[in-house]
């Protein structure tokens, strides 16, 4: 029997607006909300556990740029918020704690700097979730504009048995594209590493929940232009993940 899933509607915030991007391109953005309280609001409504925050604008400044609409969303909704974007350093990741942020996303510090966030795992238990954001097997860092020479795998291990909550497993080639998620890839992560992975990037409809679904081995998958494109339906997603829907 397949495990039940979480399903993590994303909201990825520039100017202070919910939009998509292509490929992690901030020229092809795509503007779905100009309130992403509002959009919070109708993912909550439709029955989700959790959201999916990334402040696009300080994942490029290394610092937090869209603090406002971040703080709205927590204020107005009543389910926890995982935020990724411009986390870099430990007085960062206590204000938004203290904001009311459930989990933190590190990713460009995972590669840069690894034992900053294994202090961070320390300071703040089961507050902290890597993101290893993958380009053909590689990691991208600093909002996806620099590649590493580091695999995915060889990331991940890094980060064993020292309190990281979940790794963000995301195929920039997929991502915002609705070519279907790589759950293979992520799938694969998962069976290298103890942690839990959630699967994000290249979602198209509710195919790609039932492959994650199937996959066995996956914590959850992240979702956005297929939501706001209309071409899945979060409550079907979301029935499928917990198994309601047959796969």
């Amino acid at each position: 029997m397949s495990q039940s899933i979480t399903i993590y509607p994303a909201i990825d915030l520039k100017d202070g607006q919910c939009v998509r991007l292509y490929k992690g391109d901030m020229d092809q953005a795509t503007v779905f909300n100009d309130s992403p309280a509002a959009q919070a609001q109708e993912f909550v409504k439709a029955g989700c556990e959790w959201l999916h925050l990334v402040d696009l604008n300080g994942a490029f400044a290394g610092e937090p740029v869209n603090a406002f609409p971040v703080r709205e969303i927590i204020k107005t909704c009543d389910v926890p918020v995982q935020l990724g974007g411009g986390i870099r350093t430990l007085e960062t990741m206590e204000y938004w704690i203290d904001q009311g942020i459930s989990r933190l996303i590190l990713g460009t510090l995972a590669v840069k700097n690894p034992k900053l966030v294994i202090e961070a795992c320390k300071t703040f238990p089961g507050k902290i979730a890597v993101g290893i954001d993958a380009l053909k097997g590689f990691v991208a860092v600093e909002g996806w504009a620099e590649a590493s020479e580091l695999q995915v795998v060889e990331l991940a291990k890094k980060f064993e048995d020292v309190g990281v909550a979940a790794l963000i497993h995301t195929d920039i080639d997929r991502d915002g594209t609705l070519a279907g998620v790589n759950a293979e890839a992520s799938s694969t992560l998962a069976s290298a590493v103890s942690i839990p992975v959630i699967a994000s990037g290249g979602v198209k409809d509710i195919s790609d929940i039932h492959g994650v679904v199937r996959a066995g081995n996956l914590d959850g998958v992240i979702t956005g232009r297929a939501l706001y494109d209309g071409s899945l339906n979060l409550g079907d997603a979301i029935k499928t993940a917990k198994g309601s829907l047959s796969c």
